[in-house]
C-alpha cells in the first residue's frame, strides 16, 4: 500500500509539473546563436549574467539555454529553418532575406536590434584610396560573399561609385571568412587577402597597424547611423514560447543597461568570453564611441530592403521598418 500510495503521489505531481501548476516552474530549452565581435555584446552579457534563466524564474519557468556559435548569418539561417536553431543572431541583411522567403509560412521577423554600429572596410595596400583603386588581383574578406551586411553595404557603395547597373562590380573580389580569420589574412598578408570588411573590434585592431588604412565606412555609404545586428525567430516560436520570448525580451534590455551603466566590467566580460588580446581600456573605448550606440530600436532598415528588393535579393519590400519586427520589440 504504502508502494501504491507513493506512485500515485509522484504521478499526481509529475502532472502538475506538466500542467504548469501552482508553485511548479515549467522547464524551456532554447537554442540561441551569436557570432564573433562585440556588437554581440548584449547576448554575452545576458549569457555571462546568465540573465534568461533569472528572468524566466520571474515569469515562472525554467530556461536552459544552448549557446551556439556561427561564422555568419547564412548558416544561422540554415539550423533555424532545419529546426536546430530558436534565435539567431546576425546582420540585417540575412534576416531580410529569411523574412522574405518565409512569408506566409514559417514567418521569421526580427525580435530587436542589438545596436548601430559603422562597418569599415580596410586594406593593406596603399594605393588604394577609394573603392574605384581596387585591381582584379585584390581579394575582400567579409563574412559571406552577396548575403552579409558587409555584402550588402560594398554593392550599395559600388552602385553609388559605379553606377546602379554595376553594383556587383567587385562581387568577384570578395571571399568569404569569419572576421578572426579575415583579420589575420589581411595582418600577415595570406590567402591572396588585400583588404576586410569586417566590425568592431577587428576593424579597429587593423587599424592600429601602421600598414592598414580604412577606404570605406557603412554610415557614408548608408546615410548616416544604421543597425548592424539584429535577433530574429520564427512566428511558430514566438507564439508557441510567448514567456520564453519576454523573458528573453528582458534579459536584452538589462544587458544593454548594464553596457551603458557599466562599460568598464562589460569590457572584462567580453576579453573573457572572446579571450581576447585587446586591452581593457581599447574596449571601453569601442563601448563608449559615440558612434556605437547600444540599443533595441532599428535604424535605416528600409534602406537595406529597398536596395536588396533592387538587386533581387529579396522579393519584396516591407511596408515599414515595424512590417519585419514582431510586436515584442517595442
Amino acid at each position: 500500500m504504502r508502494f501504491i500510495r507513493g506512485l500515485f503521489l509522484a504521478l499526481i505531481s509529475g502532472f502538475v509539473m506538466l500542467s504548469g501548476g501552482a508553485g511548479y516552474a515549467r522547464a524551456e530549452t532554447v537554442a540561441i546563436a551569436q557570432e564573433y565581435g562585440i556588437s554581440y555584446l548584449p547576448l554575452t552579457i545576458i549569457r555571462a549574467q546568465d540573465l534568461l534563466a533569472k528572468a524566466g524564474k520571474a515569469e515562472g519557468i525554467d530556461i536552459t539555454t544552448n549557446w551556439l556559435t556561427f561564422t555568419g548569418g547564412a548558416p544561422m539561417n540554415e539550423a533555424l529553418i532545419s529546426g536546430n536553431l530558436d534565435i539567431a543572431s546576425g546582420g540585417v541583411a540575412p534576416m531580410l532575406v529569411l523574412w522574405d522567403r518565409t512569408r506566409g509560412n514559417m514567418d521569421v521577423k526580427a525580435l530587436a536590434a542589438l545596436g548601430s554600429m559603422p562597418l569599415f572596410l580596410n586594406t593593406s595596400d596603399a594605393d588604394v584610396k577609394t573603392i574605384k583603386d581596387f585591381k582584379d588581383s585584390d581579394r575582400i574578406a567579409l563574412p559571406a560573399v552577396k548575403v552579409s551586411i558587409q555584402a550588402i553595404i560594398l554593392e550599395m557603395a559600388a552602385a553609388q561609385a559605379f553606377g546602379d547597373a554595376n553594383y556587383n562590380k567587385l562581387n568577384g573580389l570578395t571571399v568569404s571568412m569569419s572576421h578572426p580569420d579575415g583579420m589575420s589574412s589581411l595582418m600577415n598578408g595570406t590567402a591572396g587577402i588585400t583588404a576586410h570588411f569586417t566590425s568592431a573590434p577587428f576593424q579597429y585592431e587593423e587599424l592600429a597597424n601602421p600598414k592598414i588604412h580604412k577606404v570605406l565606412d557603412s554610415y557614408q555609404v548608408v546615410g548616416g547611423p544604421h543597425t548592424f545586428n539584429v535577433v530574429w525567430a520564427s512566428k511558430k516560436f514566438v507564439d508557441g514560447n510567448p514567456k520564453v520570448v519576454k523573458a528573453f525580451m528582458i534579459a536584452l534590455q538589462q544587458a544593454m543597461a548594464f553596457i551603458h551603466e557599466h562599460p568598464t566590467e562589460a569590457a572584462k566580460i567580453y576579453i573573457a568570453d572572446e579571450k581576447s588580446k585587446s586591452s581593457i581600456e581599447s574596449i571601453v573605448n569601442m563601448i563608449k564611441d559615440p558612434q556605437n550606440v547600444w540599443t533595441t530600436k532599428p535604424q535605416r532598415i528600409m534602406e537595406f530592403a529597398k536596395f536588396m528588393q533592387k538587386t533581387g535579393l529579396i522579393k519584396h519590400v516591407p511596408a515599414d521598418t515595424a512590417d519585419v519586427f514582431f510586436q515584442t520589440s517595442k
